[in-house]
């Protein structure tokens, strides 16, 4: 039976541990920073509509949840996460499909970005329009790069002054097609043009999500 993706509730909160230990496990695996939230972070996610989660029964198969900086200019899909159970049937793109919806309907006038080492999260991002760019075009917030500090690569950005890490900055570009009329000529030459970029940018290490 496939996991299903819903978007997260007051029904879900008794996940919140759970969600929290397959984050710590994650992090550890991939060897850089998920930014390390607590239960009852997670707990005011769901409770504020500004999370999504993915179950096989009541059997915890995913989760990602939406944080906004600047006075919500800026948003961030973060914690995406998928038990290593689920891995690799395409769970992790309707996770990030399902919050990046989300996120287009709650702040439709918000930018959407993201920092990541995961090839395959590039991947989804370069197919729902994100485009690689450098970190000085992503939020000032003093909070979200607070956030980084968990992160065993923190020392990276601090001694290059924010101006990149291991990590790539996406952002969305403001797209009027409709997500489900995107044609997949259209995605594979967003991905092709995203691999040219990392081609041309060898001193990053990339990493696979395991």
């Amino acid at each position: 039976m496939d996991a299903k993706v819903w978007l997260a509730d007051q029904t879900h909160l008794s996940y919140a541990n759970p969600i929290c230990h397959l984050m710590a496990e994650a992090a550890e695996q991939r060897g850089t920073g998920i930014a390390k939230r607590t239960p009852e972070y997670i707990i005011r996610k769901m409770e504020e509509g500004k999370a999504v989660i993915a179950l096989q029964g009541d059997k915890l198969a995913g989760f990602c949840y939406i944080e906004s900086w600047g006075h919500e200019q800026y948003v961030a899909n973060s914690g995406l996460v998928v038990d290593p159970r689920f891995r690799r049937t395409g769970l992790a793109k309707r996770i990030k499909r399902k919050i990046f919806e989300l996120s287009r309907e709650r702040y439709p006038n918000a930018k959407i970005f993201g920092i990541t080492t995961s090839l395959a999260v590039m991947k989804i991002n370069s197919e729902l329009g994100y485009k690689p760019v450098t970190f000085s075009e992503l939020t000032t917030d003093e909070s979200f790069w607070t956030g980084c500090q968990s992160c065993p690569n923190y020392d990276i950005l601090e001694r290059t002054e924010r101006d990149h890490c291991l990590c790539t900055g996406m952002l969305f570009t403001q797209n009027p097609t409709p997500l489900n009329n995107q044609n997949k000529a259209t995605k594979g030459s967003r991905w092709e043009k995203f691999k040219n970029f990392l081609r041309s940018n060898p001193k990053k290490k990339y990493r696979n999500e395991k």
